[in-house]
C-alpha cells in the first residue's frame, strides 16, 4: 500500500461494523487492514489485509498505533488506542459512529478511568449500552463522510501508466 492511499485500520476482534467498513471501502476503493488476535474471513471484493498479532491484550492496539498516519482512519471502541492514533493525526471513529477528537479525548479518558474505578468499587455494574441498528447506520454515515472529506482534502496521487 502506498502512503498516499487512505487506509482504514480496524481493531477487528470485537468490531461489530466490519461489514459497513467493507461497504465504504469498496465504494471509495480504499484499503482495509483488519488487526486481530485470530484469523477471520476477508471479503473477496476489496483490497483488504488481515494482520494477526501475537501477544497480550494490547498487541493489536500497539500494531495499529505504530502504523496509523494522518492519511488513515482507525475504527475502534478502545479510548486509549483512539488517543494514541489521534496523536499521530489519524481520524478515529468508534463503532457507534461517534468520532474521537483531540478536543474530547481527554474527557473520554477521564470518564473511562472514573467508570473503571466505580466498577472496581462495586458502585456500578455492566458495560456500555447495547449496540443498536441506529448505531450501525450512524457509523456508516460517519465513515462515508470522513472518507469523502479525506479524498477532497488529499486526493490520492494519479497512477502513472
Amino acid at each position: 500500500m502506498k502512503k498516499e492511499e487512505i487506509n482504514i485500520y480496524v481493531d477487528a476482534d470485537s468490531c461489530p461494523v466490519k461489514q459497513e467498513v467493507y461497504r465504504v471501502a469498496v465504494r471509495y476503493r480504499v484499503n482495509v487492514i483488519l488487526v486481530s488476535n485470530s484469523r477471520m474471513r476477508l471479503p473477496d471484493n476489496l483490497s483488504a489485509r488481515l494482520i494477526i498479532v501475537d501477544g497480550g491484550l494490547d498487541a493489536a492496539d500497539d500494531w495499529i498505533a505504530e502504523h496509523a498516519t494522518d492519511r488513515d482512519i482507525v475504527v475502534t471502541a478502545d479510548i486509549p488506542l483512539a488517543s494514541r492514533c489521534l496523536k499521530k493525526e489519524a481520524k478515529v471513529i468508534g463503532p457507534k459512529g461517534v468520532p474521537f477528537t483531540e478536543e474530547a479525548i481527554g474527557d473520554a479518558l477521564a470518564t473511562r478511568e472514573l467508570m473503571n474505578h466505580l466498577r472496581d468499587l462495586g458502585e456500578i455494574g455492566g458495560g456500555p449500552a447495547p449496540f443498536e441498528k441506529r448505531d450501525r447506520s450512524r457509523f456508516l454515515h460517519k465513515l462515508d463522510e470522513v472518507v469523502q472529506s479525506m479524498l477532497r482534502e488529499k486526493p490520492p496521487a494519479k497512477k502513472k501508466n
